[in-house]
Order: C-alpha cells, then structure tokens, then sequence
C-alpha cells in the first residue's frame, strides 16, 4: 500500500475558549479541508459567542519554541497567521520564517474589532507592514483593516479594487479584500493576484445569521490549506471561499451561546 504524507498547515494564532474563532476555528477548519493542524499559540483567551474577557499574552521566547519544534519534525505545506498582537511576537514569528523559508504563508491581519475599536498596538501594525506582509503569499484583510492600513474611508464596492492592488503593490504580496462590511446583500470580494497582476472579482450573497463568529479565522485557514494541497492561488481562495460560505448556511439550523455562535464546520460529516 502506498504511503501518502499528510498536507500539513502551522496556525499561529490566539487561543479562542469558546472554539468559535482562534486556533481552535483554525484546526477545525483545516481538518475538514483535508490537512494536518500543527499549532504555536501566542496567546490565551477567556472568551465565548458574548465577547472576549481576559487575555494572557504567550511568552515570545515559548512562542519560538513552539514553532521550532514543529517546523524542526514535521515542517509544514502552508501556514496561517492569525491576530499578532505586539511588535515582539510579530519580530519572533518573522525571523523563525524567514529561519525555515515557510512556503504559501497566509497572513489574517487581525487589527480591528467590529466594534471599530483598534485590538493591536500601533507597534504592531507598523511591524506588520514592515516586516511581516512582504513574506506572505497572500493577506486577507478586510475593509476596516484595510482603510487603516491605507489611511483611508471606504464606503463603495467600487473602491475595492483600486485598494487592493493598492496594498498588494505597497507590500510585494497578493490581497484578499473582503466586502463583508459593506452593508450590501450582495457582496463582492476582490482578489488581487500580485503573482499575475491581475485582479479577481468573487461575487457572493451575505448571509443572514448571527453565527459568524471566526469567519476571517476560518477562511484564511481554509485557504492555506488548500494552498497546502498544492491549489493555485486562486483555485485556494475560491475554495476557501465556498466553504466559508457553506459552513455559515449550514450554521443557520444549529444554536451556541447567547451571543454570535461559531460556523458549521463540519457540515460536511454531520
């Protein structure tokens, strides 16, 4: 019998207690793409579907050790980055990729909260923009994050691609622009491919439900893993897409909590 080896996917990401979004979204997701999870956690949550209630930042010191001793045994096809939240922690993360040359490395830029309100130090961001995005395959901001990144409003889906090819060029990287803020029902993502120059349109009907909670973690999860299993870039975000899109309609039969409920993702199973 011939001997096949699991398309491997490192997140490195917060800790979600509720499971709904974080390492645990992360995990799920790429186990229901068909891709091994490995984890370097850089920071605990008490959190559930009401909000998030304590935060217990990792050492960056044991968040290198965590990455070294998955990349130094199994290594990884992809990797996931998710919320980074100080210029220390995204410094570690960098030179340990750089260290490892990590291929197709999907970069979730977690800065801003739906309540508008900025979740990263100022530090940070500039780390990001600096010393992170240059090194990723493709970042998926969505349009808060990318108004902050640019110093800019946006209010049209018309600005959408200008912006994205915008931040693609500024940062030498492809850009998943999310339209899921824009207060249409019928929205438009724009991908723009920085290894093509080209720009994607990828058009979709929101979803009424209040279970959305971890949908940015769950769709770049699902994309590196698709990009693990050796997709195109583009081919990786479409598929990313449609089970994103999957795993909130079939959300929409099930309840959790009081507050903004996790995605279905393992509708496929169960």
């Amino acid at each position: 019998m011939a001997v096949k080896k699991f398309k491997t996917v490192l997140a490195i990401a917060g800790s979600d207690s509720g499971a709904g979004a974080g390492i645990q979204a992360d995990l799920k997701t790429i186990s229901a793409c068909g891709g091994y999870g490995t984890t370097a956690i850089t920071a605990l949550t008490a959190q559930n579907t009401l909000g998030v209630f304590d935060i217990h930042p990792i050492p960056a010191k044991h968040l290198k050790s965590q990455i070294e001793a998955v990349l130094d045994d199994i290594g990884t096809d992809a990797l996931k980055i998710g919320m980074l939240h100080n210029a220390e922690i995204i410094h570690t993360v960098v030179d340990a990729l750089t260290k490892y040359q990590t291929p197709n490395i999907v970069v979730d830029p977690v800065m801003v909260a739906t309540s508008g309100d900025t979740l990263v130090r100022m530090d940070a961001i500039t780390a990001l923009k600096s010393n992170l995005f240059p090194l990723a395959r493709l970042i998926t901001p969505n349009i808060p994050e990318c108004a902050l990144l640019l110093n800019t409003t946006i209010t049209e889906t018309s600005d959408l691609k200008v912006l994205a090819k915008k931040l693609g060029k500024l940062y030498n990287t492809s850009v998943l622009l999310k339209a899921g803020h824009l207060n249409h029902n019928f929205l438009i993502d724009v991908l723009y491919n920085n290894e093509n120059n080209t720009l994607i349109e990828l058009p979709s009907k929101k979803v009424v439900t209040k279970n959305t909670h971890g949908t940015g973690c769950t769709l770049s999860a699902a994309i590196a893993t698709f990009l693990a299993k050796g997709n195109s870039l583009e081919e990786a975000v479409k598929e990313g897409k449609l089970y994103l899109e999957k795993a909130i309609i079939n959300s929409r039969s099930h309840t959790l909590g009081k507050g903004h409920g996790p995605l279905h993702h393992f509708y496929k199973f169960w």
